[in-house]
């Protein structure tokens, strides 16, 4: 039988997290620590608030976790079924099994990156900030030898914006720096082509959510006519059955999927966005989503085992390095790769 703990930390962030829809500065996350015949595995239950499907008031919340965890102990299972509107919870529980599957080790799958032997590519990210800030993470990122990099666009003046974007195509070309940005729905559906057209003429990689979500319609229509390809996010959050699933898919025709295990489903709602996307011939890959790094290795072990192994495509698992007062794990960055540190 499993035992089950809950306990949670308030994680500080070394420097302002800001998107389109705020600033963090501070982080709430919840954590499992299951226990079979002497075997711990724990695993993160990490929300985003205003933007989780199962963000709610912190009692209720709890509420929802304890009743999970005396399920897990009364029949040793996860209800996924009841928790697939509960991702962050799902995602928790499926983390803290895997791990005591693996024996309690934090490889939680037999893979060539838990192992210790590959590295996942990821891409450097650079937030929001004023003009000068985000040039100066963008400086680093490069020194620092990413080849892909991540910006958050949609909260400084549009204008500059662009001028940084500007600025990086000046210097390097498409072969030399793969950029991806993220407007977090920060366009409207009156400016968005506009502002597609104009991040064209940049070479750039993919834009994700340029519009605010459950703009169905709209989002279609900028995903047929739009010159960069659009990757989805934000619009997959509260999708979470199949048929559901399938119909957004098919109706928006995104180029791309963005996959955080904490939003869209846990690992087995991801692996059935990977599926659908994959018979549809939609890309995808796979983030963090703001987690301590005990989630962050959990979503890169669960990435290297749904794509691995020789993953090509940059993933976006850099984000559980931002905090001072961090969870230890054994995970490295070394230039643009993401490693497990292996005794």
């Amino acid at each position: 039988m499993y035992k089950a703990t809950i306990y949670d930390k308030l994680l500080h962030f070394k420097q302002p997290a800001g998107t389109s829809r705020g600033v963090y500065l501070t982080h709430h996350s919840y954590y499992v620590r299951l226990e079979q015949d002497g075997v711990v595995g724990i695993g993160e239950c990490s929300l985003l608030p205003d933007l989780s499907c199962d963000a709610m008031p912190e009692a209720r919340y709890e509420d929802v976790l304890r009743r999970a965890c005396a399920f897990v102990e009364q029949t040793g299972g996860i209800p996924y079924e009841i928790l697939r509107g509960y991702p962050s919870i799902l995602f928790g529980l499926e983390t803290a099994f895997a791990q005591i599957d693996a024996g309690g080790s934090t490889a939680l799958f037999d893979t060539p990156f838990g192992r210790g032997e590959e590295g996942i590519t990821i891409n450097g990210l650079v937030w929001m900030g004023t003009f000068e800030e985000m040039f100066a993470r963008l400086e680093e990122k490069l020194q620092a030898g990413f080849h892909c990099v991540k910006l958050k666009i949609g909260a400084i003046d549009w204008e500059r914006e662009v001028e940084l974007i500007r600025h990086i195509r000046e210097h390097f070309s498409r072969q030399e720096i793969e950029l991806r940005v993220d407007a977090n729905g920060g366009f409207t559906p009156e400016n968005a082509m506009e502002r597609l057209e104009t991040l064209a003429q940049f070479d750039i990689h993919s834009i994700e959510q340029p519009i605010r979500q459950h703009q169905w319609r709209t989002m279609a229509r900028l995903c047929r006519e739009s010159p960069l390809p659009i990757a989805l996010d934000e619009e997959l959050i509260g999708v979470n059955q199949p048929d559901m699933k399938q119909r957004l898919l098919d109706e928006v025709k995104p180029a791309f999927l963005v996959l955080k295990p904490s939003l869209h489903g846990g690992m087995a709602g991801c692996r059935e966005w990977i599926g659908m996307a994959r018979e549809r011939g939609i890309g995808s890959w796979i983030t963090s989503a703001l987690e301590s790094n005990v989630g962050l290795n959990a979503v890169a072990q669960f990435c290297a085992d749904v794509y691995g192994p020789n993953i090509t495509m940059p993933q976006g698992l850099g984000t559980g390095m931002l905090y001072t007062d961090n969870i230890d794990m054994p995970l490295e960055i070394r230039g643009e790769k993401l490693w497990t540190i292996r005794n």
